[in-house]
């Protein structure tokens, strides 16, 4: 009979549970046969399904506490008239405390404080009501209750179930990063996900098949609340249950999903909201605590020695000082310069490095009059991380960008070296500057930021929920640098293009893709159009002769593959266009993005001090050619024909990667490559914690 009773009482739970252990087997069998996961063995899917149970069951443990504590603390003591007076005494007080103390402060969050009292106010309410209500009406209610915080889990996890689809279609990896960046910026995700997907359709099926899975298990559910229980052993069941998640917090460990050198199968292994969780707590990875590391003093002697060229010189004796005074044998040209940052463009895009499909028109024909750049990779795999590497000259480090983290502000970058020289530096942007913080972070290191608030309506030919139109943006650019020109003084102006970013959408009339097609050619095909365009219009000017345009993309379009670092995920053009200044050639040397700012700064033959880790690539030493590209976690080091790759729990592997197909060989470590590496990845942590790559 008691085990009856256990059954029933908690029988909602149990439900709960089996429904998301069978969702979350369901969806990684559909994500790996729904997409290009080929790689993935029938032993590597095996053990995914395996360990991905753990981290199942210990996502169920946190999801079931609210009906846990729902199904303990029902009781009908509280509704006897001589214990009613204590409750509302109890409530009042609660209410006073919130409302008239400082005890739970409001100025932590005033929003979830406000939340706090009316939830309060409202089981006050809700307890008056059923007071004087029969015990008949009560359980009615507490059944009708359960019904519809049942169909709300249902509903959740159905609809988590699909996002985990659309986002494994978009990034082929589970939630990380930047799913915690959709949930902070809710206006351009949101905006985002409605004009790129059917979400009233999506949202009305997951909603039936939700209100049929209740409807189905409706027995079950009116048993968790009719099944007599005593209190006291309802409570030992209840605090049983409760302490799962605190044993699961501490015990699963986020690693257990790296057990397959495969990414696919490490991804498949791991569970969405796990996932997310524990992506939202980890903004920065201390590279000491996760990653292998050498003396700090050794670290600086390799780097400095990395950094030595002809042109510079170090300013310090200080081994952890990398300032250096860089100098050319030229005389200095006060040159304007205008970076465009491109969103998501892949070289696999253009003729030059083997794009078939025509979508570079421009670009293509402008890369012969052009310094190309053949053998550029881009830092990371989001706007931000390539935002980072092209302003502050520094290699990435695990965790979220320093653009996204608080305190960044006075680092030293291009736009304060610029500044310091005489130019007026701006951050020009097509939507609005607080996504992603970019406002935050060019308005505090050495630029003025001039976003889509600056366009006047009527001066607006299309936009999307991630802002105007590419072309929209180069208008307002060509009127903030004939205004710069005007001014008298040389200007620097990054601009950042958002045209090429789902949902694809763009004016209509301008290529050969229709825009109804909402297609990532027609995209980067449209952001070609934009950039000739803007091109022609500069070519008109009377500061075009003296003018630098560098045209480098942010990051690749797409960077999976079955190997955690596929080098052809980070492979990216660039492309120098100044007609009377540059002469045309292909730049073949291997070069990172962080070398972008020196290799600018070098064709102007500044003379500046730098802290930045990048060189002139144009003036770099044969022997010193190397890239760097990294996720959120693994840290990797191109040099010599060799992938290095530092992960998280101090592990190091080396591979032969194919910069064709993006496969990779493991070979033995290098010993003299890994501390190469850690010493770069070292010595900008140790820098940034010590705040000395300040301006």
């Amino acid at each position: 009979m008691a085990r009856d009773e256990h059954k029933g009482r908690f029988s909602v739970i149990v439900l709960i549970v089996a429904l998301l252990l069978s969702l979350s087997a369901l969806t990684r069998i559909i994500l790996l046969l729904g997409t290009h996961a080929s790689g993935v063995s029938v032993t590597q899917f095996t053990g995914a399904l395996f360990i991905g149970i753990l981290y199942d069951l210990s996502v169920a443990s946190f999801v079931i506490i609210p009906f846990v504590l729902h199904l303990w603390l029902q009781n009908d003591f509280i509704y006897r008239k001589g214990v009613m007076p204590f409750v509302c005494l109890f409530f009042a007080g609660v209410l006073a405390l919130l409302l008239f103390t400082d005890l739970i402060p409001k100025d932590f969050n005033t929003d979830l404080h406000n939340v706090l009292v009316y939830y309060v106010a409202a089981r006050f309410v809700i307890y008056i009501f059923l007071f004087f209500m029969p015990y008949s009406f009560r359980v009615r209610w507490r059944t009708g209750i359960l019904y519809a915080s049942t169909a709300l889990v249902v509903f959740l996890l159905l609809f988590n179930a699909v996002s985990e689809w659309f986002f494994w279609q978009e990034f082929s990896t589970r939630y990380n990063f930047i799913a915690v960046d959709y949930l902070v910026y809710t206006t351009e995700v949101l905006g985002n996900i409605t004009e790129s997907y059917p979400l009233v359709p999506i949202l009305s099926v997951v909603g039936i098949l939700a209100i049929v899975i209740v409807f189905l298990l409706r027995k079950q559910i009116r048993a968790s609340v009719t099944t007599p229980f005593p209190f006291l052993k309802r409570s030992a069941v209840a605090i049983s249950l409760l302490l799962i998640p605190l044993l699961a917090y501490y015990a699963v460990q986020e690693k257990w999903r790296h057990f397959s050198r495969n990414e696919y199968a490490s991804s498949l292994a791991g569970n969405g909201l796990y996932e997310f969780a524990v992506a939202f707590t980890q903004n920065e990875l201390d590279y000491y605590k996760f990653y292998q590391t050498i003396p700090d003093a050794t670290a600086f002697r390799l780097l400095r020695k990395q950094l030595e060229t002809p042109n510079s010189h170090f300013v310090s004796t200080d081994l952890y000082n990398i300032e250096r005074d860089i100098t050319y044998t030229e005389p200095e040209r006060k040159l304007n310069v205008v970076l465009i940052s491109v969103e998501s463009l892949s070289a696999s895009f253009m003729h030059a490095f083997g794009g078939n499909e025509n979508i570079t028109p421009y670009l293509d024909s402008l890369a012969h009059h052009s310094l190309l750049f053949t053998s550029l990779y881009s830092s990371g795999t989001r706007t931000v991380r390539g935002l980072e590497a092209l302003s502050l000259s520094i290699p990435p480090t695990p965790g979220q960008s320093i653009v996204k983290r608080p305190d960044n502000g006075h680092l030293f970058s291009l736009g304060s070296v610029l500044r310091s020289h005489g130019y007026t530096t701006q951050y020009i942007y097509g939507g609005y500057s607080y996504f992603d913080n970019m406002k935050e972070f060019f308005g505090h290191n050495g630029y003025s930021v001039i976003d889509r608030s600056a366009i006047p309506a009527n001066q607006v030919h299309y936009q999307n929920i991630w802002g105007v139109a590419d072309e929209d943006l180069f208008d307002l650019s060509l009127r903030v640098l004939d205004r710069d020109f005007k001014s008298g003084k040389p200007f620097f102006a990054h601009i950042m293009t958002v045209s090429n970013h789902r949902p694809f959408t763009y004016p209509d009339g301008r290529i050969d893709i229709p825009a109804a097609r909402q297609v990532r050619e027609g995209a980067v095909k449209y952001t070609d159009y934009a950039i000739n365009k803007f091109i022609q219009d500069a070519r008109s000017k009377p500061w075009f002769d003296s003018t630098i345009f560098v045209i480098v993309a942010d990051h690749c379009a797409g960077s999976a593959g079955s190997v955690e670092l596929p080098v052809t995920g980070y492979h990216i053009p660039m492309l120098i266009y100044a007609p009377k200044i540059v002469e045309p050639r292909e730049v073949n040397t291997l070069t990172a993005q962080i070398d972008v700012a020196p290799t600018i700064l070098g064709l102007m033959h500044l003379h500046y001090r730098s802290k930045f880790f990048g060189q002139d690539v144009l003036h770099m030493p044969a022997d010193r050619q190397r890239a760097f590209i990294s996720t959120y976690q693994g840290l990797g080091y191109l040099r010599n024909g060799k992938l290095l790759v530092q992960s998280p729990v101090k592990s190091i592997h080396e591979y032969v990667p194919d910069f064709k197909s993006g496969n990779e060989t493991a070979v033995q470590v290098d010993s003299g490559l890994a501390k190469e590496a850690i010493a770069y990845y070292q010595s900008i942590s140790w820098l940034l914690r010590h705040r000395r790559q300040m301006e």
